[in-house]
Formats: C-alpha cells, structure tokens, sequence
C-alpha cells in the first residue's frame, strides 16, 4: 500500500466485501464508516441495505462495463495478439476522459474492478493440473525460481533508483515476474493499489508481450535453441499466458506445449508472493500511525478508484496494533487464492470435465476484460501522464533482465540447446 495513496490511520480490511458499497471513486474523497452506504439517498448510518438495494446500486456501473468488455472481446477476436483486456481498458480510459462516471454508476465499476476480478483468478486455478506441472522437471525449476528472484530483486533496485512509488514497481514486478495481468490481479487488492497503478502496470506489460512475441522468436533461432529450450525460455521470460503461447507457437508446437506448462507452475508463485505482500501490508499499517507524514520521495498515483475511505474505527485501530496472532496469519490470506488452490486441486483430481476447460478459461479471460474495462472507468488519466515515461522504463529494464536471466539461468543448468 502506498503511503501517500492511503492516509496512515486507514485501517484496510485483507479481503473486501464484493456487495459492500464502495467509496465514490469519482470526485471528491468522502468519509465513511463501516456499514454506511454513501450517495444520495442512501439510508441512515448504520442501517442495513437489503440484497435488491444493494443490486440495484451495483447494476448500473456493472452493465457499463461489462459492455465496455463486450466491444472489447470483438477487438480482441480480430487482434487475437491484442486480446481483450488492454481493449477493455484503453475503451474504458477514453470514457472516463471524456465524460467522467457518476456517482450512480461508482459501485458498479468498482465491484466489477475488485470482485470479478478476483473471481477471474480463481478461474484461472481451473487451467492448472498439479501432476501436469510436478511433470514439468526439476531441470526446469531452478530457472523459474531463478529468473522470479531476479525479475523481484531488480524491479525493488530500478523502482527505487528511478523514484517509482512503491505499490507502481511492485505490481509491474509480478507482472513481469509471475503472469502478467493475472498476477496484477491477484496483487492488487492484496496491496489495495490504486485503479491509476493497476492501468499503468497492465499496460507496460502488455506492451512488452508484444516486444516478446516479435523478438524472442528471432533471439531463439540466432542461437540455434531447441524447441525444449525454447519453450522454457518462452515460460520464464515471456510475461502474459497468451503472449506465452503466441511466442512459443511461432517457434514451433513442442516449444509451446512445454511453454504452456512452465507458464502455469510459474503461475503458483502467485499464492506465496500475495501471502508475503499480505504480510508485509499488514506489518506496514501497524507501523503507519507511528511514523509520521508519508515520505516525498514516494509521489502517489492517485487513481480515481482508489478507493481510500477517510477515517477510521476505534476497532480497527485496534486491530492494527495488536499482536499478529495465527487467526491474524489465516485472515491475511486472500479468498481468491484459496479458490485458486482449490479449483487447481479439483482440476488435478479430474472433478472438472475436460470438456468445460475452454469455457472456463473463456469465462476467466472475459471477466478480466470486465474488471479491466471497469479500471479503465475509474482511471484517472491526467495522473497517468504526471507518472511521466518511468514505469515504462522500470517495465523494460525489467523485460531484458528477466530474458537475460532466462538465458544464463539455461546455460548454468545445462538445459540451454
């Protein structure tokens, strides 16, 4: 969470309610307690919303991203190579600089932009086979490992040698490390980011996806790599599932069919990186109030759907400072990731039909259109242009490291050929 984003004394909760209404991420920041609904009309503080209400409030903004994603899917399906979620958000950007969304369409973008998107990841459990990937070697794990290590160490150094704000480096970091826009969305409500950093990071990665696709294929061939080597290159170095599969493909089809593996053992490195920033999240809120003003040197993206709430219980600056007890430890984990354990676990024991695999990864890739059309809603877009051209720059100075650490990591092992 980045200091500046979020006031100090804002306590924020590990997993947010998905039917609770949010903070108007539009305007003004308004001040809000536990359990008051905002906006015109809402009902007494304290007073509980009925299911219908609450409905109600959510469809408006739902329905206008979900046909922002609509459009967006018929782009991706004549640009396969685009896809649909950088469509999604680019549409939705140009929206909100043009007409900025209500306040009656704000739930809506923002359940859309949090709780389907965490549901897209649990969905993305469904594509993983665990006796698939225990397959894929130990020849191939310390290169992943490996190349994750790297891609983490790096994006710390260069974000903080380049003056990035904190929650900005660390989402173009697991983007670049772990799957691109999946681990984007898994992170980002761990660390709360705001909508502003969520859209820049989705964006740098996609647009070195395309960089991939269109050198490493060339890379491959000028050193003679074999379609093994190839695909674990593709798996470790490339950052977005199907941009995995665009590169390996245009090699050949066994260097995509081991990309694709490596791609998804790489994609359980999502569940302890979000269990690590969970935990570093919470130790910084307990630490927060203690520490004063928030520091210059970490500028905030304040994005429209940050989503701050200004103000805080007396309960929850009690629980910030309480002793991190095992029933806090359990707290700290994400229901998405639990779901993505548990959708891989059934994946792998066969309880999910072969035949449902396309649909659900269709449905997966379309509510992350959704979510992204609706973080395209709510993006502040004259933030993004203050953000200047530095986090496109963290993005490919982390893009080469990351290939370049494939490549060595290949060659130490004994797997590059």
């Amino acid at each position: 969470m980045n200091a500046v984003t979020h006031p100090p004394t804002a306590a924020a909760p590990t997993a947010p309610d998905a039917w609770t209404t949010p903070t108007t991420p539009v305007g003004p920041v308004i001040p809000v307690t536990p359990g008051a609904p905002a906006g015109p009309g809402a009902p007494a503080a304290g007073a509980a919303r009925s299911f219908p209400d609450r409905a109600r409030g959510v469809l408006p903004g739902l329905a206008l991203a979900v046909a922002v994603a609509a459009v967006a899917t018929v782009v991706g399906q004549h640009a396969p190579l685009v896809g649909s979620a950088v469509p999604g958000a680019i549409i939705g950007a140009a929206i909100a600089l043009a007409v900025k969304p209500g306040a009656r369409l704000a739930p809506g973008i923002k359940y859309a932009s949090t709780f389907l998107l965490q549901c897209s990841v649990v969905l993305l459990g469904t594509q993983l086979s665990i006796a698939e990937a225990a397959r894929v070697g130990v020849a191939s794990l310390p290169v992943m490992l490996g190349t994750l290590a790297v891609c983490l160490s790096a994006a710390w150094l260069y974000g903080r040698l380049l003056g990035i704000p904190r929650d900005l480096r660390t989402l173009i970091g697991v983007g670049t490390g772990i799957c691109g826009g999946s681990a984007i969305a898994a992170v980002s409500p761990v660390i709360e980011a705001a909508s502003t950093d969520v859209a820049y990071a989705i964006s740098t990665i996609f647009l070195f996806n395309i960089a991939a696709v269109l050198v490493f294929p060339l890379i491959g061939h000028a050193i003679g790599m074999s379609q093994q080597s190839f695909g674990l290159f593709a798996g470790t170095a490339v950052n977005d599932t199907s941009s995995v599969v665009a590169t390996a493909t245009t090699y050949g089809a066994a260097a995509a069919n081991h990309a694709i593996v490596v791609k998804l053992v790489r994609t359980l490195m999502i569940i302890p990186i979000c269990l690590g920033l969970a935990g570093l999240t919470a130790r910084r809120q307990r630490a927060e109030p203690a520490a004063g003003p928030a520091r210059p040197s970490e500028p905030a993206l304040v994005g429209a759907g940050a989503g701050v709430v200004s103000g805080t219980t007396a309960s929850a600056s009690a629980s910030t400072s309480a002793r991190m007890s095992p029933l806090r430890v359990v707290r700290l984990v994400p229901w998405f990731l639990i779901g993505f354990v548990v959708a891989a676990a059934l994946n792998s024991a066969g309880l999910i039909p072969s035949g449902s695999h396309g649909p659900l990864q269709h449905a997966s890739v379309f509510l992350v259109a959704v979510a992204l059309s609706a973080i395209g809603l709510s993006t502040n877009v004259p933030a993004l242009r203050k953000a200047g051209p530095k986090p496109v720059l963290l993005g490919a100075l982390l893009w080469i490291t990351v290939a370049v650490a494939s490549l060595g990591l290949q060659t130490l092992t004994g797997t590059l050929g």
